[in-house]
């Protein structure tokens, strides 16, 4: 396994890029660590999958480097990285059994053909495809295909990493489940260094222990899921993780307090030096709806209310600005108008779309390029 260093790297697909809007990849400089499985995650056409075909080395980047373990591979072609890819549709050979797909790869490498048997069973078993091994491919379903590709992808046990490119888009709902799991199952057991690209936050942030957050070709965020979730570091991330996103209320701040329009939300302790004009975000999970106005709350009107079964999505309007609040099956909610908690512990602060840190470190995080 390797540990992969995006040293200075940026990529523009026009041969004289003259601004950042030219690159679709941005600067980075990021060090990804040997055996972690991470995820690329964001909207469509946001340098994901150009990132992880310059891993790879199906694209060579225009600027910086691509180091394994420090050696620079920037210029090497994908069969000189020892990397396995697995690809969005089924990459496999329909005339051969799935025995033979799977071996493939260790023949190629010229390797003892009990070693390959005992590899091939080990992996087959692991996806369940142990009943299929003699069975031709080309017979088979499509989800059964994408598990022989991605069991070509785990059969080598000597590869740098394993590159997965939205490898579950062709997969049953019911089974993606159950690959998702099996992935992270073989991970834990085999320490492998993986990267998963998806467009799916759910995928990501089951599938890996570190998830990169990418928007317009720039790297926003790499965190746990936990982090993304409870700290996001750029609005764009806290709108674009959860379910729904997080809430944003522009707001003046003054001694601790944040004015919107002429409601006075206490934000908490190191923030009593923050003056002037910020963003109030806080999660649609934090905030708190109470039929009956107590201490510290404030009166919303009631705009929407969505049931989704295992719980509901209320739309209020705070003198005018929507928020989200999600509230569990069972609770109430008001008719026409409750009255909206703000807990100080959940509120995140943010000025020019970045999150600022508590006074007490006085200055602002490092934005999107900071790790």
């Amino acid at each position: 396994m390797a540990r992969i260093n995006l040293k200075n790297l940026a990529h523009a697909y026009l041969p004289a890029p003259t601004s950042e809007t030219d690159y679709a990849l941005r600067k980075m400089d990021h060090v990804w660590e040997d055996g972690r499985a991470y995820a690329l995650l964001g909207p469509s056409g946001c340098g994901k999958t150009t990132l992880l075909n310059i891993i790879s080395g199906l694209v060579q980047p225009s600027e910086g480097q691509v180091l394994f373990d420090g050696k620079d591979v920037s210029a090497l072609p994908p069969q000189a990285r020892n990397i396995a890819q697995v690809f969005q549709f089924p990459v496999i050979y329909d005339t051969m059994s799935v025995f033979d797909n799977l071996a493939f790869p260790l023949r190629n490498r010229k390797q003892p053909e009990a070693e390959i048997r005992t590899r091939v069973e080990e992996v087959a078993e692991m996806l369940e495809l142990k009943d299929e091994l003699h069975k031709r491919a080309a017979n088979l379903s499509a989800d059964a295909k994408q598990k022989i590709s991605l069991g070509r992808g785990l059969v080598r046990n000597d590869v740098a990493a394993i590159l997965f490119d939205e490898p579950l888009t062709v997969i049953d709902p019911h089974l993606k489940l159950l690959l998702r799991r099996k992935l992270k199952q073989i991970h834990a057991r085999f320490n492998l260094t993986m990267v998963y690209v998806t467009h799916d936050q759910l995928e990501a942030l089951t599938f890996a222990d570190q998830v990169v957050v990418m928007n317009e070709g720039q790297v926003m965020q790499i965190g746990t899921p936990q982090d993304l979730f409870e700290n996001p570091q750029h609005t764009f991330v806290g709108y674009f993780i959860g379910s729904p996103g997080m809430n944003f209320l522009p707001c003046q701040m003054h001694k601790g307090v944040a004015s919107v329009g002429p409601q006075l939300i206490p934000v908490g302790h190191g923030t009593d030096q923050l003056h002037g004009h910020f963003e109030l975000g806080i999660r649609p999970e934090f905030l708190k709806l109470h039929p009956n106005q107590t201490p510290g709350t404030h009166r919303v009107e009631i705009d929407e209310v969505e049931e989704l079964g295992n719980c509901k999505i209320v739309r209020v309007l705070l003198d005018g600005q929507g928020l989200k609040v999600k509230l569990t099956e069972e609770q109430e909610v008001p008719a026409e108008h409750g009255f909206l908690e703000f807990p100080p512990a959940w509120i995140r602060l943010y000025a020019d779309s970045i999150l600022v840190r508590s006074t007490d470190e006085s200055q602002r995080c490092k934005g999107p390029h900071h790790e």
